[in-house]
């Protein structure tokens, strides 16, 4: 009967308790033989007993025992013992199990003091483990690879708690289809024990074991794609950082900025503990640096044969893929900089990567010096979602963005960058004005005398001089972190997202030149067949095969991912709100000098803009979802800025201007969001025309040594776009307005370069006619034809097919100019004379001759 059972005493009832946990026991032939104590994982420390037995104490396990038998059993060697780690994290786990057992104790007492033994025996088990990981060899079984061989060879050479992390950060996620091996499928991580692990413990234990893991984290991702196993990584790497101790562990890891004499852009990528992360992506690599499973083969190759839906499934795939590394990125960097502690580490290896792949920004990139597109496009929406905060509709917070910082930021290399107007000289002599050289009490010596000498270094060498304002140290060095992840951000969608962009637009017209090639040798190849000819169309095929799948990994990543274009121009819209901020805002006529704050910024900010609003123009849809007055405030900006050479120098970049408002044309864009920007907007109804027709004026000397043949395409922008505005009867009211008023100036030189470009185009075209005929003639003559050789026949052929897209050109332009001298001459009631450099009649006999020239696009 229940009431005849034998009452155990609490000593008993703990020493019962604490067998279990540890598995050991200090007699060889226990009087009650439990269920622990037959386990053959059981021990009987015999020494540890005969040494209780000497100081007169009881043979029962308990809380004053309990450190001393646990040191004994992981310092002896015993047959079929457990590893010491794994054993540790079994007595956890067989602890966290008693407690659960003793929670059920219906006396207060008893229960109380039990718990207080079995969360003791938890401490110690987590205590020693961090012992033993941070000294493996401190235990005479310490092997620290044999934590748990069913997790997998790949991991034997890691921390034991590798496996335990991936188990923690997995249990109850599931992966997607693309996923890798599941690092902690087979490893069981007891509740609570990493939480224990890394909290409540100093610093100096736990960052060895730390650095460790960080290591083994990243040697998971390199050279991971983004169909490989990036994952599970990713959430150990953000568990780990949401602990103080791991946050801090990680910035002062050596590689969270390795150094190096020979440190560059691909090294910070390939070494640093964050790197191969930024890395993980669907977008191309060099060869020795690519990524498995290849995105391009694995999901688009032979993409002509495939459906439709099977690439719109893997566009879908890649773009859920890259948004989940996006968001994890994101999450890990923002948990670094909410801790004080480690915000200017994190500061300071984005710095670090901008500075190191500054190159990026150049035509010809070194894939070996250079970090990745991927790593920079992976950063530019993890550094567009750490904007978030001060991207909202008003921009609030613009104020808090401090153009000083171009001129006084030791962290990055802004000084050396192309401003918008100012030259390094001017720049250096209004730092000089505005801080005149002294020196205060304190020794501090201000360096206004030094910034011409060190801007000069700046602009021949591109190095960054320590030029320093001449107020107080701690106000040089501070700037909000708003400030800084502005201009932090600017820089890596210069080396990231804008150019991929660019690289996509080089990868497109390398595809349709190598499709044009291999028309032309399948041609070749029809009329006289050759083993070379073969060899060479084969080539192609493959070539253009390659081409297609980087073709469609771009298109994945960065065409398909609406989300992250709309995040990128709701960040240059605070940029260019800015900007206008700092001429006094959005109105005209602007001032009559440029501020120097507006002159000396890097002069890409506002390229950049540019090139984005095109690119997104050119994608369907993409501006669909964007609000009206983001576009409005770009088309301000363009309007204020495109005719003023007085504040932006680069002509060209004024000319990207009209290419953004072409884009914007209804019968061009499909774009609800842009129809209204030029019939309703005021600012577009009274200076669109004006500027538009100063800008073709202006563009005729650019500078560079091209320009002659430059401004054909410029103006071609410019003659689209204005006769365009000729059929809205409110900009055609301002254009006459604008012929009366400038009849002897601006739009007298304006109608003197369009009828001096149609005379030139249509001259050049008729001649090049004739060239043609005469090739067409050598080609029509089969037999004399056939005898001339091969390699000739080719050269002859391919000038033949360059003759006709020039002729095709340059009449498409003529006839452009021609016709809109049709209506642009009608507001000029005097006749007057053209330059001396074409001829000298009225303009009404200008246009009687032109008139009779052929008005088709093609010959």
């Amino acid at each position: 009967m229940a009431t005849q059972k034998p009452q155990r005493t609490p000593e008993e009832i703990e020493d019962m308790i604490l067998r279990k946990i540890f598995l050991v026991t200090l007699k060889e032939n226990p009087e009650n033989p439990s269920s622990s104590s037959s386990d053959p994982r059981v021990v009987y420390l015999e020494m540890t007993a005969a040494e209780i037995l000497s100081e007169g104490k009881s043979l029962l396990l308990s809380r004053d025992l309990m450190e001393r038998v646990l040191i004994d059993r992981l310092s002896g060697e015993f047959p079929n013992s457990e590893p010491p780690f794994n054993y540790l994290i079994g007595c956890y786990k067989r602890a966290h199990e008693e407690i659960k057992k003793i929670s059920n104790m219906k006396d207060k007492t008893l229960r109380s003091g039990m718990e207080s033994a079995a969360k003791q025996a938890k401490k110690l088990a987590v205590s020693y483990a961090r012992i033993h990981l941070g000294n493996p060899d401190l235990f005479s079984n310490g092997n620290l690879k044999d934590s748990n061989p069913k997790a997998g060879s790949s991991l034997s050479s890691s921390s034991p708690l590798f496996p335990l992390v991936f188990a923690e950060v997995s249990s109850g996620v599931m992966l997607d289809g693309f996923g890798g091996n599941d690092f902690g499928s087979r490893v069981d991580c007891p509740p609570g024990f990493l939480e224990d692990f890394f909290k409540d413990s100093d610093f100096d234990t736990l960052d060895p074991i730390l650095k460790g893991l960080y290591e083994d984290l990243r040697g998971s991702v390199l050279k991971v794609s983004a169909l490989g196993n990036f994952q599970q990584p990713l959430r150990a790497l953000l568990y780990l950082v949401k602990f103080p101790v791991g946050a801090k562990s990680l910035v002062n890891h050596p590689w969270w900025i390795p150094k190096g004499v020979y440190l560059n852009g691909r090294v910070i990528e390939m070494t640093s503990i964050l790197g191969p992360f930024f890395h993980v992506s669907a977008l191309p690599d060099h060869t020795i640096f690519k990524s498995q499973p290849d995105v391009g083969q694995q999901c688009f190759s032979d993409a002509s044969t495939r459906r439709a839906a099977d690439l719109l499934s893997s566009f879908t795939t890649i773009k859920t893929l890259m948004n989940t590394l996006y968001d994890g990125l994101a999450e890990v960097l923002l948990c670094l900089l909410k801790n004080t502690e480690t915000r200017d580490s994190v500061l300071e290896y984005l710095a670090e990567v901008i500075n190191k792949n500054a190159s990026r920004a150049h035509i010809q990139v070194d894939p070996i010096s250079c970090a990745s597109s991927g790593m920079f496009v992976n950063l530019s929406a993890v550094m567009l979602r750490l904007s978030e905060p001060f991207l909202d509709a008003n921009l609030t917070k613009r104020d808090k963005i401090d153009p000083t910082y171009v001129f006084y930021c030791s962290r990055l290399d802004l000084r050396g960058l192309t401003a918008l107007h100012a030259t390094s000289e001017e720049v250096a002599e209004w730092i000089d004005k505005d801080n005149p050289v002294k020196t205060d009490g304190s020794g501090l010596n201000n360096d206004g005398e030094n910034s011409l000498r060190q801007l000069q270094e700046a602009s021949s060498s591109g190095s960054t001089p320590n030029v320093k304002p001449t107020r107080s140290s701690s106000e040089k060095a501070k700037y909000p972190f708003i400030c800084e992840c502005f201009f932090m951000t600017a820089r890596v969608l210069n080396l990231g997202l804008l150019k991929a962009f660019s690289d996509f637009k080089h990868l497109v017209q390398d595809i349709s030149r190598s499709e044009d090639t291999l028309a032309t040798l399948k041609a070749m190849q029809g009329q006289a067949p050759s083993p070379q000819l073969e060899l060479d169309i084969s080539r192609l095929e493959k070539e253009i095969e390659l081409y297609s799948q980087e073709k469609f990994c771009y298109e994945a990543q960065i065409l398909r991912d609406g989300a992250l274009i709309q995040q990128a121009l709701s960040f240059y819209r605070l940029m260019v709100v800015w900007l206008v901020g700092l001429v006094g805002g959005f109105k005209m006529p602007l001032p009559p000098t440029c501020p120097m704050e507006f002159a000396s910024m890097p002069e890409h900010f506002v390229e950049d803009a540019m090139e984005l609003l095109i690119f997104a123009s050119r994608i369907p849809k993409a501006l669909d979802g964007v609000h009206s007055y983001v576009l409005d405030d770009f088309m301000k900006f363009i309007i204020m800025f495109m005719a003023s050479p007085q504040f932006i120098k680069n002509p060209y970049l004024r000319a990207k201007m009209v290419e953004v408002l072409n884009c914007w044309m209804p019968r061009r864009s499909g774009s609800s969001a842009t129809s209204t920007l030029f019939e309703v907007h005021q600012l577009s109804l009274e200076y669109l025309v004006r500027n538009l027709l100063k800008l073709y004026v202006d563009i005729e000397f650019t500078g560079s040594h091209t320009q002659f043949y430059d401004k054909f395409n410029i103006r071609h922008n410019i003659a689209e776009l204005l006769e365009y505005l000729w059929q809205v009867p409110s900009h055609r009211n301002a254009w006459k307005q604008i012929a009366k008023e400038e009849e002897k100036g601006v739009y007298l030189n304006f109608l003197n370069f369009l009828i001096n470009d149609s005379i030139y185009l249509l001259d050049e075209s008729l001649n090049k006619i004739l060239e043609l005929k005469e090739l067409e003639a050598e080609m029509s003559n089969t037999a004399e034809w056939e005898r001339r050789p091969a390699q000739e026949r080719q050269e002859r052929t391919r000038l033949f097919h360059s003759q006709e897209n020039i002729i095709r050109i340059d009449m498409k332009l003529a006839n452009e100019d021609v016709s809109m001298l049709a209506f642009t001459s009608e507001q000029i009631t005097a006749p007057f004379l053209l330059p001396e450099m074409v001829t000298s009649f009225p303009l009404h006999q200008c246009l009687s001759f032109l008139k009779f020239m052929p008005t088709s696009s093609t010959c």
